[in-house]
């Protein structure tokens, strides 16, 4: 593994956690778990873009004792770009979650192939 894993884990693990959550989006027909996987993916996304934009021994972005060099800060669009994505996320998880509840009250049935099969009966009468 060498050096640069030791030194990039966050990366490492905002990768295994992507992975895990993407898998459980397409792997599971329940439509609860692919919500859950697709909230686990974006939380790695952030969690990659949140360790990119950190640089150790730079200062917050907050002009303090005279310095305006802008190498001795960290940028903040990454952490803007999270604290957005966060709101757009949680969004879509309630949205989501409100059409699930919807559909259960329909078809009385949280996977997703059985409302497929219900769908296509309703068409064919």
């Amino acid at each position: 593994m060498g050096e640069n894993f030791f030194t990039n884990y966050y990366q490492a693990v905002a990768m295994i956690l992507y992975g895990i959550g993407f898998t459980n989006l397409i792997v599971n027909k329940n439509l609860v778990k692919k919500v859950i996987g697709l909230n686990i993916a974006i939380a790695a996304a952030y969690l990659f873009l949140g360790t990119k934009g950190f640089v150790t021994g730079r200062a917050p972005p907050i002009i303090a004792d005279g310095i305006a060099d802008a190498a001795m800060y960290v940028n903040p669009i990454p952490a803007g770009m999270i604290l957005t994505g966060i709101v757009i996320s949680f969004s879509v998880t309630a949205f989501s979650l409100a059409l699930i509840v919807s559909l259960y009250r329909r078809y009385q049935t949280l996977y997703l192939d059985e409302i497929m099969l219900k769908v296509a009966q309703e068409e064919g009468e």
